[in-house]
């Protein structure tokens, strides 16, 4: 079973402390939110396939490297939007997949709305972004449709997690590795993440 990497940065839990803060406007938390998701990106990509290849500087050749893989980012609608926002220009030439989930607010369950996947996702490195991994309905929902779809190898990178989440996510696709600035108290009744920063869909978005 994979570790649970957590971003203990400075700069990564100073932006978590601004998402978190219930006086943060949709402007903020927007840019807040786009920041730490370009520092927890680098952490999941950290040790992602790379090949050598020369380049010519304006004086010499040398070695460079580039990556060995395609990458493929997939956002879970709607909220992990906030996160591909700020991961696709770090890599621009990554493919994005999407998957729509809704949440039950009476039973906490997952249902989906939608799914899109771009060609040659078993030779992708493949990403899974959502703010949030709270009950893990939706993330093990996302993983299985990827698999699904084909995809091999999966890391699933969100901004606040719980045990609750984790756990369940383990037991489905202990193989995925999961990256999060943060692992939380655990859940309230509604399901929702304690002390967690509320609906990160509805505060990225001003709805």
């Amino acid at each position: 079973m994979n570790p649970v990497q957590i971003v203990s940065h400075p700069l990564a839990q100073r932006h978590l402390t601004a998402l978190r803060d219930v006086e943060t406007p949709t402007e903020r938390f927007t840019w807040h939110l786009n920041r730490l998701a370009e520092l927890l990106f680098l952490e999941a990509s950290r040790d992602l396939p790379a090949e050598e290849v020369p380049v010519k500087t304006p004086l010499a050749e040398t070695a460079g490297v580039r990556l060995a893989k395609p990458i493929v980012l997939c956002p879970i609608l709607r909220a992990g939007l906030g996160l591909l926002d700020a991961v696709r220009p770090m890599v621009p030439e990554a493919r994005v997949a999407h998957i729509g989930l809704a949440r039950d607010e009476t039973t906490a369950e997952a249902h989906s709305y939608y799914a899109k996947f771009p060609d040659g996702m078993a030779e992708a490195e493949v990403f899974l972004l959502d703010p949030m991994l709270a009950t893990g309905g939706s993330a093990v929902e996302g993983v299985r449709q990827l698999q699904v779809a084909g995809a091999t190898s999966i890391r699933f990178v969100c901004v606040v997690s719980c045990p609750q989440g984790i756990e369940t996510f383990q037991k489905a696709h202990p193989e995925v590795p999961i990256t999060t600035a943060a692992v939380d108290a655990g859940l309230n009744l509604q399901s929702y993440i304690v002390p967690g920063l509320g609906d990160a869909g509805d505060r990225y978005f001003g709805t």
